[in-house]
């Protein structure tokens, strides 16, 4: 374990000479605002918040961290749920959110070059207004920052049809531990130069490296969609539709799978939204396909509407109008919210092959009958990932911090026997760490560990995060 030493009076007055003190934040108010994420109810608070503007600011910051063996948490926009961003050993907190500006965007050749600290719907929208597309959309997508998407590869609704973040990653600009700044690749859709440097650094959470630009590859922009809610009367069911979907040759640009439980809370939750539903409807589907064919797009929403007959679904809802579209949307996306709100919870981001949906829910509500907590299950259907928000209702303290542990275990434990793994998008930090051991035999995790430590010699970077 290393040992990391405190922030002296020196060291600040170094940090304020490279960013002026009004980017050097260390009172309680900053403290206690950057102590946590969207992670449950956790709190660790920082030494310092430091906020840079260039990557030759964080060079030198840095070079005095790994000199003097200080900490160091990355912090993109705080909305992240594995506790990726939480500075568990305190020291420094360095916030990408300067980092703001979309430098470029290439239409000749469909890639932008961006800031990490730049929001993801906000560069969807500069993207859109030039006929492109970035499609990863996460639920957060009005205020997260395409920085934090690279470190944990974000997915969202449309990754079923156009993948994940990493999909879309073509170069980075990183900061190195040591201070060195460094390009990992190529702005070229074709790269069989070395080992890809890339890739490695989506997903791995900070810690090798602070990311300074991204150069993202973009799409023609879809100009037509269809949105469809499919209502059913199992859960089960509704979970084994999906399958098929995809078996007859379509690709929804969107297939996401809602509890009762889960969209009854968001009705409760967000105001102007008017669903009727039936009571005896137990779960529903919400479905988008993309395109430029309209006359395409409705065959396939009419194969969809009569595959989905064969699973003992409801009269299903096409939505009229791009206000019935938002709405639809805007439920869905606010469901993680509506959860939070309604009680203390813990998200679990189980993923398996879509196939196998309809067991992992199954195993999910098994076991929350075998260790006594209720689930409210929804996510991205389509490519086999299930949120499980953990409710902690009428559970003892007691139960909920000694036995939920062993339940989330075995809930782990079914998602690899599924052929899946434990996080589909969330990524591992903090909490999800001690779950490793199920996904990685130990030479896979002793292998990853070494990576680490080839960038990160003194472990400064984002410690406590990923490995036990």
């Amino acid at each position: 374990m290393t040992t990391f030493n405190k922030i002296t009076p020196s060291v600040l007055e170094s940090f304020s000479k490279i960013l002026g003190n009004e980017y050097v934040l260390s009172d309680a108010e900053s403290v206690l605002n950057y102590s946590h994420d969207e992670t449950e109810d956790l709190h660790f608070p920082p030494e310092v918040i430091l906020k840079p503007r260039t990557p030759e600011e964080i060079s030198q910051i840095m070079l005095i961290c790994n000199r003097e063996q200080i900490p160091v948490t990355p912090r993109g926009a705080g909305t992240g749920l594995s506790g990726a961003a939480l500075p568990v050993y305190g020291g420094v907190i360095l916030s990408l959110e300067r980092f703001n500006k979309i430098l470029e965007i290439d239409e000749r050749n469909l890639q932008a070059t961006v800031e990490p600290g730049v929001i993801n719907e906000v560069f969807q929208l500069a993207v859109r207004e030039k006929g492109l597309f970035y499609p990863p959309d996460p639920a957060s997508k009005g205020s997260c920052f395409l920085g934090g998407n690279i470190a944990l590869s974000s997915g969202g609704p449309k990754a079923v049809k156009y993948g994940t973040t990493k999909e879309y990653v073509l170069n980075l600009e990183v900061v190195l531990p040591t201070g060195e700044i460094i390009w990992t690749g190529a702005n070229v859709l074709k790269n069989s130069t070395g080992f890809n440097l890339t890739q490695l650094m989506v997903g791995s959470e900070g810690m090798l490296g602070i990311v300074t630009k991204i150069v993202f590859r973009l799409l023609p922009l879809p100009q037509k969609t269809i949105v469809m809610l499919v209502p059913f009367y199992s859960a089960g069911k509704a979970c084994e539709s999906v399958a098929s979907v995809f078996k007859a040759g379509i690709i929804p640009s969107a297939m996401e799978f809602m509890e009762r439980d889960a969209i009854d809370w968001a009705l409760r939750f967000v105001s102007g939204i008017s669903i009727q539903i039936d009571e005896k409807v137990q779960a529903h589907l919400l479905i988008e396909l993309d395109g430029n064919d309209m006359e395409g797009m409705m065959k396939d929403a009419e194969a969809i509407g009569e595959i989905m007959t064969r699973f003992d679904c409801g009269e299903i809802l096409f939505a009229d109008t791009e206000e019935q579209k938002q709405n639809l949307w805007r439920m869905r996306r606010c469901i993680g919210e509506a959860v939070k709100s309604h009680s203390v919870y813990k998200e679990e981001d189980t993923v398996v092959m879509r196939a196998e949906l309809p067991r992992l829910l199954a195993g999910v509500k098994e076991i929350g009958s075998k260790y006594g907590f209720k689930s409210v299950c929804y996510g991205h259907a389509g490519d086999g990932n299930l949120h499980v928000n953990i409710i902690k209702g009428e559970m003892s303290d007691d139960d909920w911090n000694n036995k939920l542990p062993l339940g989330i275990r075995e809930i782990f434990t079914l998602c690899v026997k599924l052929g899946g793994t434990i996080s589909g998008e969330h990524g591992i930090g903090w909490v999800q760490k001690d779950y490793m051991d199920i996904a990685f035999t130990s030479k896979a995790l002793e292998l990853q560990k070494q990576i680490r430590d080839v960038f990160d010699p003194n472990g400064i970077m984002n410690p406590g995060k990923m490995f036990k």
